[in-house]
């Protein structure tokens, strides 16, 4: 896999040291983050999906017709 150009992202010392002890043995911080998106992803997913269920309106299946 060619990478691209490393961008460099500042952050608080705190942060940097979190992120650290969140880390597997041998895991990249692009691969650590790119999990963390991905919980992220799902976490807004779920949310979204319950919001639409409690607020939304639905028509039975069973009244549907062709």
């Amino acid at each position: 896999m060619i990478m691209p150009a490393a961008k460099r992202i500042p952050v608080a010392e705190r942060v940097w040291k979190d992120l650290a002890e969140m880390r597997s043995a041998g895991q990249t911080y692009t691969e650590l983050l790119s999990d963390m998106i991905e919980e992220r992803k799902k976490l807004r997913l779920a949310r979204d999906m319950k919001r639409i269920e409690d607020e939304g309106t639905f028509v039975p299946l069973s009244e549907i017709r062709d």
